[in-house]
């Protein structure tokens, strides 16, 4: 069975031909002058004709060499374009990168950010899984996470952002009807917005933070984002992130020197996307949106 000359071959070939000596190709090649010389022979075994003659000028073509010439030339210029396309992919930003939000982030703060990103780069595809729900980024359930728990998983790129603070405010209205409460124990007055199940979550945060005896919801759901928008239609008191209340002029902080929950938050993806350029662009994209958000909620 007849073997196939491969390219390393050819590209030996065309370069004696361009340099006239097996010395001085292999140093253009950065190889042995035994190994051009072994290519050399490889080929003329596979093409059933002898390419160089030897002179005192060096190595001279044969016809059969100039009747190979264009076609070597013509592969050569191929694997060049193919190097150039292949490395172009790998740096091209392009494909869907899935990303896992809490809903409050997910609706209110990440549309910010990745806009301008696909602006840039539009043939980047955003899946934004809006949950509170924590996907398990080595199963690949997401490629990027944006999270309020510190990762524990191995194998992971972690940017921590720093803690959003959170604070209970109240639309003006309903302040306006309820008054305001001056100290913790004022909130057993009030109609509190909170959650209607304990989630690991609010668990940690009562036992960091007690409420006090009588404080009890009275508008209860376990959508963050559906306790926000009460908080904006003057249902009542809820906690929500300073840095949303202070986009909206009428909701108003309650008691800042006596309550703050700091929200640490973290983006995370699996190590073995770091190459990929679309998740890599993505990922700092969202570091860098939400370290700006982070210092806009922390501002004076």
């Amino acid at each position: 069975m007849k073997t196939e000359p491969n390219w390393d071959f050819y590209r030996s070939f065309l370069t004696v031909l361009q340099q006239g000596s097996l010395s001085a190709a292999a140093r253009e090649l950065g190889l042995t002058q035994p190994t051009i010389g072994r290519h050399v022979d490889a080929l003329e075994r596979a093409v059933g004709a002898e390419l160089f003659i030897r002179s005192p000028n060096g190595l001279l073509p044969t016809d059969a060499a100039l009747a190979l010439k264009p076609y070597a030339e013509t592969l050569a210029a191929t694997t060049a374009a193919l190097l150039r396309t292949a490395s172009g992919q790998r740096e091209r930003v392009a494909g869907t990168v899935r990303i896992s939000a809490s809903e409050v982030i997910a609706v209110e703060v990440l549309p910010g950010i990745l806009g301008p990103l696909q602006e840039t780069y539009p043939e980047l595809q955003i899946e934004l899984s809006a949950s509170d729900t924590i996907e398990d980024l080595v199963n690949r359930e997401a490629d990027i996470a944006v999270r309020m728990a510190e990762p524990q998983q191995d194998a992971l790129i972690m940017r921590r952002i720093g803690d959003i603070p959170l604070g209970f405010h109240a639309h003006r209205r309903y302040l306006e009807r309820h008054g305001i409460p001056e100290t913790i124990a004022d909130l057993a007055n009030h109609r509190l917005i909170g959650f209607d199940r304990q989630t690991a979550y609010v668990r940690m945060v009562m036992k960091r933070y007690p409420a006090p005896e009588g404080i009890k919801f009275s508008y209860r759901t376990d959508s963050n984002l559906a306790q926000l928008s009460a908080i904006h239609a003057g249902v009542g008191i809820g906690i929500c992130q300073t840095g949303l209340a202070r986009e909206h002029p009428d909701l108003l902080r309650i008691l800042p020197d006596a309550f703050e929950i700091p929200l640490g938050t973290w983006v995370a993806m699996h190590e073995s996307l770091k190459t990929s350029p679309r998740c890599r662009a993505t990922f700092d994209a969202l570091v860098k949106g939400l370290q700006d958000y982070h210092r806009y909620c922390t501002s004076a």
